[in-house]
């Protein structure tokens, strides 16, 4: 039965396609296998030795291209067969000579001179290559406009904190700072700078370090941190991995993290920050090293879209009166995406399909050769993924005073909806539950609800939702208020 299947199967293959190429055969483009959006010959793999990650960095559409770099799992003797690819209009894949294996996830168009930096190369408008030497040997993870020469320099962020400087006609590299003195990361967590942006003539960079330590509260080592070319700044001590701003129709500057609690998205408008809070579609995402690279990219024609903990959101470019509304969830998924972008009308996903890790022992026996895939379709499409559920909480084990207001939790776009409230006050503490329906920070009573016994929950009715949601306390106590979507 299987070897009927397995026939009928290779059967149907050359009915659809006439043939099926050998191995390094020239395939015509008219018969490209398509397996629901994703092309097998344009898949990135390593190879056996050393065995490391081959995930897709970044990718850009460029002097009529779509060029992509790759990142394997450290910089020194954990990956081979990777570096910097270019595709063409007929789906034809080449890696360039100009490769280096590495670790890189940044990208940027620097328009003053007209070239995108991709990984430690920097490429003009007819696709010559040149690699920068001074931060080739580092874990590039973003590429950020200067503050005071945008015309000549940039500066690249590394993922153990170096922020260099790099002149992109020269390429002259400077070391300026080590992020982890400045931002004072504790000195034996693991660094993971993963996110970055110039807005607001200040550099924001985003650290996720997360592991049990800050689960359990005893520290605190990530980092949202900002420079203004003088001074540089604590914003949060949460794990962040991306920082974007749209510069234009408010110039507000979008940063998520998470917590215990929830994922957490600051908002800096008209000079202020604000915090909301957003479920988590999966706790898959939970940890330092399983978060490659959760981004917000234009993917239309000014229209954002927002990759965190599994979700995907429509992210408004405005704001108005300091407020952000209009975020919507799309769908759920499971797939690591480092990167996406819009390409000959196509939506791009990058992905890290296979990774049999081994740092001085193999992690996984049997996921084979390193690769990373491409999904091709329409921004559309990420509407049939999995339908948007979660949970997070407002509180969780948190300390609040009477009055008190908790940060505002996305309700917006969702089914089925329910809260759950846990004291442990020996009273009966009353929460409020308040909404904001029109998104503008008009808060109004729609519930209140005594915990008793230590344990109280609502159930929203169908079809009810609103921008955001929040809860006052009615005393001082220690609470969970947790939300959980489906």
């Amino acid at each position: 039965m299987k070897i009927g299947n397995s026939l009928l199967l290779t059967a149907g293959l050359i009915l659809l396609f006439g043939s099926i190429p050998l191995a390094g055969e020239e395939i015509n483009p008219d018969s490209r296998i398509n397996v629901s959006g994703v092309f097998p010959h344009l898949a990135m793999v390593a190879d056996h030795t050393p065995r490391t990650e081959a995930g897709t960095g970044a990718m850009v559409p460029w002097a009529n291209r779509l060029w992509i770099v790759t990142y394997v799992a450290h910089m020194k003797g954990t990956g081979s067969g990777t570096g910097l690819y270019e595709i063409d209009e007929n789906l034809n894949i080449h890696k360039r000579p100009e490769s280096v294996v590495g670790t890189y996830a940044n990208r940027m168009i620097h328009t003053e001179s007209q070239q995108l930096i991709i990984g430690p190369h920097i490429i003009d408008t007819e696709g010559n290559v040149r690699t920068i030497d001074g931060v080739k040997d580092h874990r590039l993870t973003v590429t950020m406009r200067h503050l005071t020469d945008p015309a000549h320099k940039v500066y690249f962020l590394a993922m153990e904190g170096q922020l260099f400087e790099v002149d992109v006609h020269t390429l002259k590299t400077t070391l300026l700072f080590n992020l982890l003195d400045e931002l004072k990361v504790p000195k034996d967590a693991k660094p993971h700078f993963k996110g970055g942006f110039t807005a607001h003539g200040r550099v924001f960079v985003a650290n996720n370090t997360y592991d049990e330590r800050d689960y359990n509260q005893s520290w605190s080592a990530g980092r949202l941190g900002a420079w203004d070319g003088k001074t540089w700044t604590v914003i949060d001590d949460n794990p962040y991995t991306e920082v974007w701003c749209p510069r234009s129709f408010g110039n507000a500057v979008f940063a998520t993290g998470w917590d215990n609690a929830s994922v957490i998205l600051k908002v800096l408008t008209g000079g202020k920050w604000s915090t909301y809070r957003l479920p988590k579609a999966s706790h898959t995402f939970d940890q330092t090293s399983c978060t490659e690279w959760m981004r917000i990219r234009e993917v239309e024609t000014e229209r954002a879209i927002m990759d965190c903990h599994g979700m995907f959101y429509e992210v408004p470019y405005h704001a108005y009166d300091g407020k952000i509304w209009g975020i919507r969830p799309i769908s759920t998924h499971l797939r690591v995406i480092p990167d996406f972008c819009s390409w000959r009308g196509m939506l791009v996903l990058g992905g890290n399909q296979s990774t049999p890790m081994s740092f001085g022992t193999d992690r996984n026996l049997v996921a084979g050769q390193p690769q990373a895939g491409l999904w091709f379709g329409k921004t559309d499409d990420l509407w049939s993924f999995g339908k948007p559920s979660g949970s997070g909480g407002v509180w969780r084990d948190s300390s609040v005073k009477k009055g008190e207001h908790s940060d505002p939790f996305l309700m917006r776009g969702f089914d089925k909806k329910v809260v759950h409230f846990k004291s442990a006050s020996d009273e009966t503490p009353v929460f409020t539950i308040e909404i904001d329906f029109m998104g503008n920070g008009t808060w109004v009573p729609y519930k209140t609800i005594p915990v008793n016994s230590g344990y109280a929950f609502h159930t929203f009715p169908d079809g009810f939702s609103a921008e955001w949601v929040r809860i006052t306390a009615g005393q001082d106590c220690v609470a969970t208020v947790y939300f959980m979507y489906s």
